[in-house]
């Protein structure tokens, strides 16, 4: 059985909730990412901030991003996914909730991201089509 942890992106660093948008901006471009989960001084997950998050929802309305923090961008119930979950729930879950980057959870601590690239390595051509067609077909936006 392959599970989340099989596919994840091990390595996924949290952006507390306090640090402001420019800020996770450097963190994305030094780690190579375009997605943070956000998290609270309890280390719970709060939220996932994107690129397109500081672009749209802060630089784009006028907001100056060293004065804007993860926190108050983060909306909505945050997903996530065991890291013993079977890829099959991993699957579901994205096209569930229509999204592209989930978080995977072991022990109430963030192990790592599964993102659109992990999948395309680790799932066959069928799948991927089949995801794709779920969650693209659904959304009608970019997420």
């Amino acid at each position: 059985m392959t599970t989340a942890a099989d596919i994840m992106h091990r390595g996924a660093q949290w952006i507390p909730v306090h640090e402001t948008l420019d800020r996770a901006a450097q963190l994305m471009r030094e780690l190579n990412v375009g997605a943070l989960p956000i998290g609270d001084p309890d280390d719970r997950l709060c939220g996932i901030l994107t690129d397109r998050d500081i672009v749209v929802g802060c630089v784009a309305l006028g907001h100056d991003p060293a004065k804007v923090t993860a926190g108050e961008m983060a909306r909505g119930t945050p997903r996530w996914i065991d890291a013993d979950a079977d890829v099959g729930e991993v699957l579901h879950e994205m096209q569930e909730h229509q999204i592209r980057r989930l978080p995977v959870i072991e022990g109430k601590r963030l192990v790592g991201m599964i993102s659109e690239a992990d999948l395309a390595q680790h799932l066959t051509e069928d799948q991927i089509a089949g995801w794709a067609e779920r969650v693209y077909a659904r959304s009608g936006t970019s997420r």
